[in-house]
């Protein structure tokens, strides 16, 4: 508990001195929560991360499998260019509707498209509307499906594309080969595709913070 109490001390700390107060984003958090939806945003450190690894990227169009409330969709919208794109897929209605609230409020409903229902199914489709590859894919969703994620995401790349998972630590559950948790085994098999698949080049990090211990991976299409 001490420890985790440090690594929140920490972000507070990180966020006070090089994160600008926002109160569209802060408001943003107010309304998931009272919409009830799960506190699993990414961190305010964690969307700034996002939204400079896509300005470092230089990326026009982004690809975001897992909306929730749209909190990470705002952060990484706000770096896109004038003429930039971004699509985000989000199963559940509800968080759906919360997310597009969360767009408007942001300035950003022009720049994002929140398509609703199954990602697996929505990918397919946009595949057959021959949507153009993406610059920067983040995966953010159901982990069971991680694999089927990346596939589709290198799918939709290019050389050059970078694709993020998140929370691909679980605390460390990911090194138990026999984990009952099928987030875990969806985890481990996004690894192991990794492992094996030569068109991307990846890493990841440990991370700790106010979302506890976690992690990112990264990668970059070769």
């Amino acid at each position: 508990m001490q420890l985790n109490e440090t690594w929140k001390k920490v972000d507070r700390y990180i966020e006070q001195q090089l994160i600008p107060h926002d109160p569209d984003l802060e408001q943003v958090l107010a309304a998931n929560q009272q919409a009830a939806l799960p506190p699993i945003d990414v961190s305010p450190t964690q969307g700034k991360l996002l939204q400079l690894l896509v300005q470092m990227r230089g990326a026009k169009r982004i690809l975001e499998i897992g909306t929730l409330g749209g909190y990470s969709t705002i952060w990484m919208a706000r770096a896109l260019p004038a003429d930039g794109r971004l699509v985000t897929l989000e199963l559940d209605p509800h968080h759906a509707e919360v997310a597009q609230s969360n767009l408007l409020l942001a300035g950003l409903a022009s720049k994002v498209e929140l398509r609703v229902g199954d990602a697996l199914a929505q990918l397919a489709e946009l595949q057959a509307e021959g949507a153009e590859p993406f610059d920067f894919i983040f995966i953010d969703a159901d982990k069971p499906n991680n694999p089927h994620y990346l596939k589709w995401a290198l799918a939709f790349s290019r050389p050059g594309t970078v694709i993020l998972g998140d929370n691909v630590i679980r605390e460390g559950e990911i090194v138990r080969d026999d984990s009952p948790d099928a987030r875990v085994q969806g985890v481990r098999a996004f690894y192991e595709l990794l492992a094996q698949e030569p068109r991307i080049s990846a890493t990841a990090i440990q991370t700790v913070g106010s979302k506890g211990y976690d992690g990112f991976m990264l990668g970059v299409v070769i």
